[in-house]
């Protein structure tokens, strides 16, 4: 698959502090990038490289294949964190403006205006100043002045700030629909269950260095650790016993809102998950059994914290259950 954009060893510097240390990134053409890190990380910075707003003080920056320069912008959407529309002009005149600048002609900007504004409802306010519409309109409207020019490179920086569950979804099927049509698209967030539903590939960035880089599912599957968890719409008496045969810890008992309690057990090579399972199903009515894989939020905090626990650790300290010997 083509790459549409690629950082080569990047590096920047403001005074003493070294914002991007070395850093490579790929993004290839149809696909959903996660940009995070926590706050402070170098996030921003490197987005703004990548959009040509400022220059990396080494590596290299490739569009496509070729070196990026400033007329790539115009083959670029960037909808940044801090939001910057002008609230005296008109809804309409303000993305005619934005697609003009982008390089339509006032024909071709007019159109594009007027398919948006339809697909996301927003005809009524057409004629509205940016200051007399609500919040979450706005963010509507940042977000179409983003895309009216069929951008190549797509770069959303918190997409979702601001919008109420409905928006957020128009907004996500949107994205998929763009990414379905071709568009690349650089997203950063620090919504966790966004990336997990929306990207195919991420990078993690932590004090200026890539920290973590692969597939989505790669990734969640790499960090797997043989946790498995059962439940039962009843409490149920584990065997705290120990068997030379083979055992599996309980790490975990969680009682959820629709009424199932969960336990989740640590196997080993001794004690395989079929094994668990018929002993689960000894126990009473089991209605629930799947591998726990940790979520992209899990991971995130394992991977930034660096600590030495396991990104799926006891919640509970918990009892040894071995296998019925029988």
């Amino acid at each position: 698959m083509s790459k549409v954009i690629e950082a080569i060893n990047v590096c920047k510097t403001f005074g003493e502090q070294r914002v991007s240390k070395n850093i490579d990134l790929a993004v290839s053409q149809g696909s959903i990038y996660g940009l995070l890190g926590p706050n402070g990380a170098g996030k921003t910075t490197l987005i703004r490289m990548l959009s040509t707003i400022t220059q990396p003080d080494s590596g290299e920056i490739l569009f496509k294949g070729e070196p990026l320069k400033e007329s790539h912008a115009q083959l670029m959407g960037y909808m940044p964190e801090e939001r910057g529309l002008y609230k005296k002009m008109t809804v309409a005149d303000q993305l005619l403006f934005f697609a003009e600048l982008r390089g339509l002609s006032t024909k071709d900007a007019k159109a594009s205006v007027k398919h948006w504004l339809q697909r996301l409802d927003m005809m009524e306010w057409a004629r509205k100043k940016v200051e007399e519409i609500s919040k979450g309109m706005a963010q509507k409207v940042q977000f179409v002045s983003c895309v009216l020019h069929n951008p190549q490179l797509l770069i959303l920086d918190e997409p979702f700030s601001g919008f109420d569950p409905v928006n957020a979804d128009l907004i996500k099927d949107l994205i998929i629909e763009l990414k379905n049509q071709g568009t690349s698209i650089i997203f950063s967030t620090h919504r966790m269950d966004n990336v997990e539903s929306l990207c195919d590939h991420l990078a993690i960035i932590h004090q200026g260095e890539k920290v973590l880089d692969g597939g989505v599912s790669d990734i969640r599957r790499k960090y797997a650790k043989g946790i498995y968890e059962v439940g039962f719409y009843q409490s149920v008496e584990w065997d705290a016993g120990r068997s030379a045969a083979g055992e599996s810890t309980l790490i975990s008992e969680q009682q959820q809102s629709d009424g199932k309690v969960v336990y989740r057990f640590q196997t080993s090579e001794s004690f395989t998950p079929e094994q668990l399972l018929k002993l689960a199903t000894e126990k009473g009515n089991l209605v629930h059994f799947s591998e726990h894989v940790p979520s992209i939020h899990e991971i995130f905090v394992d991977t930034v914290s660096k600590t030495a626990e396991p990104v799926a650790g006891a919640i509970i300290a918990g009892a040894t259950i071995a296998s019925d010997p029988s």
